[in-house]
């Protein structure tokens, strides 16, 4: 499943890796280093008809775009944030009671396809000035697209990555009042989480049964705030492995964030209440003293934008006291 949910979740779900996986988790002071504070100065949003993100794709359209098509759910927050739904979606994000709640997503046309496989002629078919897409999985439908609407292939890997798809999006709408106030919630409520930095070690873990991931900075928006906040000591490994229950016992976590994953369907059970199955499990301090969080995938593994980030950052400083 690279680059889809997660671009390493192939590594949580394509082999046994409760057995040891190499070293331990890192403890040196550089890996837990929250790194600069965060500033929470705002500039200025300009209206535009082309921009260039900070992957260097620019994107021009003619008019400020108003039916959006969102492939992925960063797009759905990115509305959100502006005030605006999109013309059809593929995300179970909006139906969290933080965007529209339920009653109110299910009004919203879902493409054909799923996430994976969305289909080109039904995209077209919702008459979009806009879609926004993951590059990694659905850049592929970029010849399809051209010519009949704009297609922006969008890839973040930082909560500032993230922002910058905000500010870009903005400026393209003229909704420039409503991404200046979002960012500078984002900012602030980043800045004080990190003023109130936990010295607990936490832990995002991730899957669909008990084959599952650890989520690191540089590959997971959300893991990427959790060094700001608290003691996060994991690093990626790449496709090739993942950390081992063993590895995870050893570090001392002392709250543990939980993502079960399921991927078009309802999922079958809790990855926690599976994973109790494995004997090292019960000796993680953060399962003895019951702080073990089962939290919403659609937010925290998918979200990726502003307002998703927020409620990952209340949840977590919540659990982190």
């Amino acid at each position: 499943m690279l680059g889809t949910v997660r671009r390493w979740v192939a590594a949580a779900v394509m082999g046994t890796l409760l057995a040891g996986c190499g070293s331990t988790a890192g403890t040196a002071e550089e890996e837990g280093k929250a790194g600069p504070r965060t500033d929470v100065k705002v500039e200025p949003i300009r209206a535009a008809r082309s921009v260039t993100d900070a992957k260097g794709v620019t994107v021009t359209t003619k008019a400020a775009p108003r039916r959006v098509v969102c492939l992925v759910a960063l797009c759905d927050d990115m509305l959100a944030e502006l005030g605006m739904e999109p013309a059809a979606t593929n995300s179970r994000l909006l139906a969290h009671p933080a965007f529209l709640g339920k009653d109110k997503a299910a009004r919203i046309p879902v493409v054909p396809g799923g996430f994976l496989a969305p289909e080109a002629e039904a995209i077209l078919s919702y008459e979009p000035d806009l879609v926004i897409g993951l590059e990694d999985t659905h850049g592929k439908l970029a010849p399809a697209l051209r010519g009949a609407t704009v297609f922006w292939p969008v890839q973040p890997d930082s909560w500032e990555d993230s922002v910058g798809y905000l500010r870009d999006l903005a400026a393209l709408t003229g909704r420039t009042r409503q991404g200046e106030a979002a960012e500078k919630a984002f900012r602030t409520k980043l800045a004080k989480a990190e003023k109130a930095r936990s010295g607990k070690t936490a832990l995002i873990i991730f899957g669909s049964d008990e084959n599952f991931g650890v989520a690191t900075p540089g590959n997971d928006v959300a893991a990427g705030l959790f060094p700001k906040i608290a003691h996060y000591p994991w690093k990626s490994r790449g496709v090739e492995g993942t950390y081992s229950m063993e590895e995870i016992l050893a570090a001392d976590v002392g709250v543990m964030f939980v993502e079960t994953l399921s991927f078009g369907g309802p999922s079958d059970g809790k990855l926690s209440d599976k994973l109790a199955e494995n004997p090292l499990w019960s000796r993680i301090p953060a399962v003895k003293n019951g702080d073990v969080h089962e939290v919403d995938s659609e937010v925290w593994a998918k979200g990726r934008g502003t307002r998703s980030l927020g409620i990952v950052l209340d949840e977590a400083t919540a659990a982190l006291k």
